[in-house]
């Protein structure tokens, strides 16, 4: 048994290295090269000369490179690269009701350090995170290390100091302020952690880094973000624009300025922050150029985990393609759009219940303009927030049905109100997809479409499958079936663990 396990570690290191030769970026943050011969880890996409085999080995996460002794290039970035697919709650390749118990709550685990939740405040603390995921903090140890290859201490460890080197790298934020935003107590702790790790101080670090482009005219922060090609980006961008909603989102479509940006409004360590932010692809790079309102600075960390979220950076297309391409063979570019705010998808959702996008698009441009704040922003056209929870649990049902909204979502918009208020939901990555949908489908007026709706972009869950969708049935040819439902779900069974990506690629064969 030894010896297959050897010989399976070894034809995957051999996989590794003929990616690193090629320098392929499909391969981007799936693995991770340790340079013996310099002490440096690098992205398979680094530009610089390949080493020799000999002094390769191979990571799947920078907490295992970190822990063996290696230290970031400063070139590829690993900080920037598209997360693993194993390290996302929920998306490890497998439907959530067959994997083992421990080895979900390892992602979970992961999946709240990835996203900030669990450091980014200063408060981190191991017996926290095992609150969070329901275990001990011993068993909890003992399930990660076997997930992982890496304590959580390690794992959060990396994840804040490569935190904090994205923003000496991208950013001119003083050095104290990194520091509090990477979750470290004191700026001591913090300058005695990065030369431990890196062997060098934060100011060397950002005296050798080279300035940031700085193409936008926007004002603000900005942040660079990577993801793995293909990546349909034109089918990403109209998707959101054919449901966005004036005030709140602006797009362009035009070849080489690729971008979306839309205002903020989020919820943070009992917090409330707004502001605006942009993001641009830049294709030729398989990159995002982000612009972040100095208003969201307090929040950077969290803001970065859920555009990755939003945009789906951290897809890995090798393994959805492989299962999906028969079915759907022109969509293998194609992605999940997710969302920043997950009360405000879930709104959006039960707006659009049994109706058209547009007609969906007008109820919710109504609902902004009367109960969104107006924010001032550089970007023309963006200047209203979406409703908070408190604005629209206090919304009287007149003038909800003064703006064309029905009883039953009327309904439904207060139960959400109250669930997220008082009943602690959270809709948002990370959080049990299975529970989730159960306490949606429990609240007035909301059905297993809009649930399974809420999950696929709101929790950022790939096996979700609204199987009563009109479009789905009419993309598949069930219009005319007795239990068009009925025969979706059965159909889906094939496309499993993945059918949220076969979703959108099913409604995108129905666009023109």
């Amino acid at each position: 048994m030894q010896t297959m396990i050897e010989a399976d570690a070894s034809a995957r290191d051999e996989q590794c290295y003929l990616a690193l030769k090629a320098r392929d970026p499909r391969f981007d943050g799936l693995f991770f090269t340790g340079v013996t011969s310099t002490g440096i880890y690098c992205r398979p996409v680094c530009r610089v000369r390949t080493p020799k085999r000999e002094n390769c080995r191979f990571f799947s996460q920078p907490a295992q490179a970190e822990r063996a002794g290696f230290r970031p290039c400063l070139r590829c970035r690993p900080e920037i690269a598209p997360r693993a697919s194993d390290s996302l709650h929920g998306t490890e390749g497998r439907v959530w009701s067959t994997q083992d118990a421990s080895s979900i709550l390892a992602g979970q685990a992961a999946r709240l350090i990835d996203t900030s939740e669990a450091w980014s405040d200063g408060s981190f603390s191991m017996a926290q995170l095992a609150q969070r995921v329901g275990v001990s903090d011993r068993h909890l140890r003992r399930i990660f290390e076997a997930r992982f290859g890496v304590s959580p201490l390690q794992y959060l460890q990396t994840r804040r100091l490569l935190c904090a080197k994205q923003l000496l790298t991208d950013t001119v934020l003083p050095v104290s302020e990194v520091a509090g935003l990477a979750g470290f107590a004191s700026v001591r702790r913090f300058n005695a952690a990065f030369v431990q790790h890196y062997a060098l101080n934060p100011g060397q670090l950002r005296r050798s880094c080279a300035a940031s482009d700085r193409s936008s005219t926007l004002p603000g922060i900005a942040l660079r973000l990577s993801y793995r090609p293909p990546y349909d980006v034109d089918a990403m961008l109209q998707f959101f624009a054919s449901r966005s909603v004036t005030g709140l989102e602006q797009f362009s479509l035009e070849p080489g300025v690729q971008c979306i940006g839309r205002t903020v409004s989020t919820e943070f360590g009992g917090q409330r922050h707004t502001g605006w932010l942009q993001a641009r692809f830049d294709v030729a790079r398989h990159r995002l150029e982000l612009k972040l309102s100095d208003s969201l600075r307090p929040v950077l960390p969290a803001m970065l985990a859920r555009v990755r979220e939003w945009l789906d950076l951290d897809a890995d297309p090798q393994p959805i393609n492989k299962l999906l391409h028969p079915h759907f063979p022109k969509g293998d570019g194609l992605r999940v759009p997710g969302t920043i705010d997950g009360f405000e998808l879930a709104v959006r959702a039960v707006l659009g219940q049994q109706i058209t996008v547009a007609a969906a698009r007008t109820l919710t441009t109504r609902l902004v303009q009367t109960w969104g704040e107006p924010i001032e922003t550089p970007i023309a056209g963006l200047n209203r927030l979406f409703p908070t929870p408190d604005a629209l649990a206090g919304a009287s049902a007149d003038v909800l049905g003064s703006l064309g909204i029905v009883k039953q979502r009327q309904a439904a918009i207060h139960a959400l109100c109250e669930a997220v208020l008082t009943q602690g939901l959270v809709l948002q990555g990370g959080t049990n997809p299975e529970r989730t949908i159960s306490l949606l489908k429990a609240l007035p007026g909301i059905g297993d479409w809009t649930a399974q709706y809420i999950a696929m972009r709101a929790l950022h869950w790939p096996d979700a499958f609204p199987a009563g969708d009109v479009a789905l049935h009419r993309a598949l040819g069930l219009l005319g079936s007795k239990n068009p439902a009925r025969e979706a779900l059965l159909k889906s069974g094939a496309w499993q663990p993945w059918r949220s990506y076969a979703v959108i690629r099913a409604w995108k064969e129905l666009s023109p």
